[in-house]
């Protein structure tokens, strides 16, 4: 089984309705993990740590779909080559 990789992340977003991060600077990198249980830990510790900042969220990101070794390359991934 290929190995899984999950990056927890979060920061102070513009506006609690949309994703974009009012400073990307400040972004929280919480940390890189194995397998999604443990991203998911660390997830609802740090979202339950800020729940009294409205603007403030946290997100799982799933690493290992960014690149399918299976799947042929998009188009801006050829442009990089």
């Amino acid at each position: 089984m290929p190995q899984r990789l999950h990056l927890v992340f979060g920061g102070e977003l513009v506006d609690p309705q949309r994703t974009e991060f009012e400073n990307v600077d400040d972004i929280h990198i919480v940390g890189m993990f194995s397998d999604y249980d443990s991203a998911y830990d660390a997830w609802k510790s740090e979202a339950q740590r800020t729940v009294d900042n409205a603007h403030m969220r946290y997100f799982i990101a799933h690493i290992h779909r960014l690149r399918d070794e299976e799947a042929e390359a998009s188009s801006t991934e050829e442009l990089g080559s």
